[in-house]
């Protein structure tokens, strides 16, 4: 089949690289002029560096493992260490912290420089009964068996699939930065969450002597942004227990990126006709559980894996749908719940370590369809599906 895959993000380059392997026609339309390359870092889960394997590609040397979330608060007392080594163990795929530009480059290294088009920015689609047409902002369009939105949560693809944008403020906002920050979680695989009234610092190796650290507080992101963002973090969160001030110490309003917090109630259909939705533009939700990478990695590949099984395309968007909708808009409530910002020392307190820690092992499988079903990929190229 022809496929044109808008969003050159994770999840649209993953989806190329796999429906390429597979034996498709994919060519992905970027807006901007090379890889976006911000975004400060992610984490990667045992779903997420799965479905890398199973695409073919390397996570060597990428980024930084982890193996414990630990949970203070802000005057620096422990309520909770999750042992995410478990999960790890079981699904026999690492959790590994990283910048976010490390993976954009590493996906895109393996697909041909021609499937990538920059400078092409999608205005509108149109359908009929044979193709799906793609309009371009430069008077361009481009027909095909079956458009993939993989661009993000402003996404034009769902506009046409929807015919609105569903995402509401959640009332959160992220200040967040990547940089070599002397502490010893950088040359540590543990990750540190610390929460207080105020809001919450989260802090995470991302290899190479990187350390991802973010803040995320209550903010109407309709309101001005502060001159400094870093005069008010450290106003805000500069009295918590260290390693907070000297982080708080360490970086400038240079080194920051601002990020608002979006959610929408996940729908049961991401298609019309032959046009789907994939990752941020199917499922925007905030990152508070570490999933949205991780997400749209499992579109993905469930989307190339129903292509694959099915014999026309309303069947494997209807097997795309079915594999997808659930897990999907559980993960999607749960980070749009917003809980892992909220200081509740009490319960954290009275959560034992081994029983989040089981939790947090079985939750990954509930939302993963990689990890619930496994990789089926044959061991030769397949493009049967009828357009």
């Amino acid at each position: 089949m022809r496929i044109l895959v808008i969003g050159a993000g994770i999840g649209g380059l993953a989806a190329a690289r796999a429906l390429r392997t597979d034996g498709h026609d994919v060519t992905v339309y970027e807006r901007a002029s090379a890889l976006r390359t911000s975004g400060s870092a992610l984490t990667l889960w045992s779903n997420g560096t799965g479905i890398l394997a199973d695409l073919g590609i390397s996570t060597d040397g990428l980024g930084a493992p982890i193996d414990l979330l630990e949970q203070r608060d802000h005057a620096g007392g422990v309520l909770m260490r999750i042992d995410v080594s478990l999960a790890a163990i079981r699904y026999g795929h690492p959790h590994l912290a990283m910048p976010r530009r490390d993976l954009i480059r590493r996906l895109a290294s393996v697909l041909p420089a021609s499937d990538i088009v920059f400078d092409k920015t999608c205005t509108g689609v149109t359908q009929d009964a044979r193709h799906a047409r793609v309009e371009f902002a430069d008077g361009g369009t481009e027909a095909a068996d079956l458009v993939i939105g993989a661009d993000g949560a402003r996404s034009v693809v769902r506009r046409h699939v929807w015919g609105t944008d569903p995402t509401v403020p959640t009332g959160w906002i992220t200040w967040q930065g990547l940089g070599p920050i002397d502490l010893d979680v950088v040359s540590s695989r543990r990750g540190l969450m610390i929460v207080g009234p105020e809001g919450m610092c989260g802090l995470l190796p991302a290899g190479d002597g990187l350390l991802q650290w973010w803040f995320d507080l209550r903010r109407d992101p309709a309101a001005p942004l502060p001159d400094s963002p870093i005069a008010e973090l450290r106003e805000r969160f500069g009295h918590w227990a260290e390693p907070v001030p000297r982080v708080l110490a360490a970086v400038s309003d240079a080194d920051v990126e601002y990020f608002a917090h979006h959610r929408h109630k996940v729908p049961r259909s991401w298609s019309l006709g032959r046009a789907t939705l994939l990752g941020d533009a199917a499922h925007t939700m905030p990152p508070t559980v570490a999933q949205g990478g991780n997400q749209a990695l499992e579109d993905a590949w469930a989307l190339t894996r129903a292509l694959r099984r099915t014999a026309t395309l309303p069947e494997a968007l209807a097997d795309y749908r079915s594999s997808r909708t659930r897990r999907a808009s559980l993960t999607a409530r749960r980070a749009g719940s917003e809980t892992t910002n909220k200081y509740l020392p009490t319960l954290s307190r009275l959560t034992p370590d081994a029983l989040v820690s089981r939790y947090h092992t079985r939750w990954l499988r509930q939302i993963s369809t990689y990890l619930s079903d496994g990789p089926s990929r044959p061991s030769g190229p397949t493009a049967a599906v009828r357009a």
